[in-house]
């Protein structure tokens, strides 16, 4: 299932697409947390495969080319992979991600283990920010005019992911060079 969801700007409708693997639909708190973006759904012929955990560069590096491909950015080849590990009680705060040379490539971010809510802000640090629910296995990618947009990841509440135990990781990646 794909569900891309719109972040309204003046000048592009969807700079940021949720990829999520989940057979069944949203539950009712993601649907709310997203309830202020746009949204749409669409099925794929053959369901998407979660990212298995034990990730080769090679396999890791086609998923986000194809999910890039996909959210509008054909081409994009990620030279970089950030990795977050992340704990209960822990999060980031708002940043721009702006290491690159090039602002032009997207950037794509799979989330795995416990549940994050991903908050997607403006271009100021104040700008209001947007929440939405990742759980394991979603792939976000987000380019275009809110490339440098402010977004991070809400404190991480406790729990136990049947793969991960009590941890989110995230992978990030980039055309870093």
């Amino acid at each position: 299932m794909w569900r891309a969801c719109a972040r309204p700007t003046a000048r592009r409708s969807s700079p940021i697409t949720c990829r999520q693997n989940r057979t069944r639909s949203s539950s009712a708190s993601s649907a709310r947390a997203a309830s202020s973006w746009a949204s749409r759904t669409r099925r794929n012929s053959a369901p998407a495969a979660a990212p298995s955990t034990r990730c080769s560069a090679g396999r890791c590096r086609a998923l986000a080319a194809s999910a890039a491909k996909d959210a509008g950015y054909p081409g994009f080849v990620p030279d970089a992979c950030l990795i977050n590990r992340y704990a209960p009680g822990t999060r980031l705060t708002l940043h721009q991600d702006r290491d690159e040379r090039d602002y032009a490539h997207p950037i794509v971010s799979v989330s795995l283990g416990l549940p994050a809510t991903f908050q997607f802000g403006g271009l100021k640090r104040t700008d209001r920010v947007q929440k939405l629910v990742l759980r394991h296995g979603d792939v976000v990618v987000w380019g275009g005019p809110s490339r440098l947009s402010y977004h991070g990841v809400a404190e991480l509440k406790g729990g136990e992911h049947a793969l991960l135990g009590r941890r989110r990781i995230n992978l990030t990646f980039r055309r870093a060079l």
